[in-house]
């Protein structure tokens, strides 16, 4: 039985989920929230029951604390916290904010009650899952933002050219296997230039680290850092 915490703070849309939900046999809501800070207040209580949930469901625009903010203190709190962004076309920026401080991904509210659970599902298994749209739009947004990038930061600089290939390849959604492929590398070998990466770049995992790699793509395919040549 997969345990969901739902956040949303328009009661009839919560209602409306929860039966969803529900009507999977393998799915139970566990807790439910209105806004961030009450959601905050749930998960502490379950985790003290011994009885966490596996996913949490999150609204992006609530009062009191939004989504954004429940996600970053909820990944602060309780690193293993699997968060699913529920959002709307229009919340790119704060789905984007969402994701780096560790969402797993994000569903648009009107999502068929199947695919949300498969979403569900997949988050609980340790993948991410992106709804149609949004990143089309992140990336454009960044793309458009390109000019007006500030210098990147350290962590970044700090990669070795090597590293940095790796992370370009992040960028477009390639597997290990495909990196190693193309890098003529091991995938153990993939896997250790990862780990190097996020713990570099203080990032949660693959996710941030595409998202990262878009923001300061033109830094990374021609680096004006003493250790570009590494």
């Amino acid at each position: 039985m997969i345990g969901v915490l739902l956040v949303e703070d328009q009661e009839i849309v919560r209602r409306g989920l929860k039966i969803l939900l529900e009507m999977k046999p393998d799915l139970k809501v566990v807790g439910e929230a209105d806004n961030g800070q009450r959601a905050i207040e749930q998960l502490e209580e379950l985790h003290k029951m011994s009885l966490p949930p596996d996913v949490v469901m999150m609204d992006i625009r609530m009062p009191v604390m939004d989504g954004v903010q429940a996600t970053q203190l909820m990944c602060q709190q309780f690193p293993d916290t699997k968060i699913l962004v529920l959002t709307t076309f229009n919340d790119t920026e704060y789905v984007a904010q969402a994701l780096l401080f560790g969402a797993k991904g994000y569903l648009l509210k009107d999502t068929p009650g199947e695919e949300l659970a498969k979403a569900i599902r997949s988050i609980h298994q340790g993948y991410t899952q992106f709804g149609p749209g949004i990143v089309e739009k992140m990336i454009a947004s960044v793309q458009t933002t390109k000019s007006e990038q500030q210098e990147p930061p350290p962590g970044l600089k700090e990669l070795t050219a090597r590293e940095r290939e790796v992370l370009r390849m992040i960028a477009v959604g390639a597997s290990n296997k495909e990196i190693a492929s193309v890098l003529f590398l091991s995938e153990g070998t993939v896997r250790n230039h990862i780990s190097h990466i996020l713990t570099r770049l203080n990032l949660r995992d693959r996710t941030q680290a595409a998202i990262v790699a878009n923001t300061f793509s033109s830094w990374l395919e021609n680096p004006q850092s003493p250790n570009a040549s590494n």
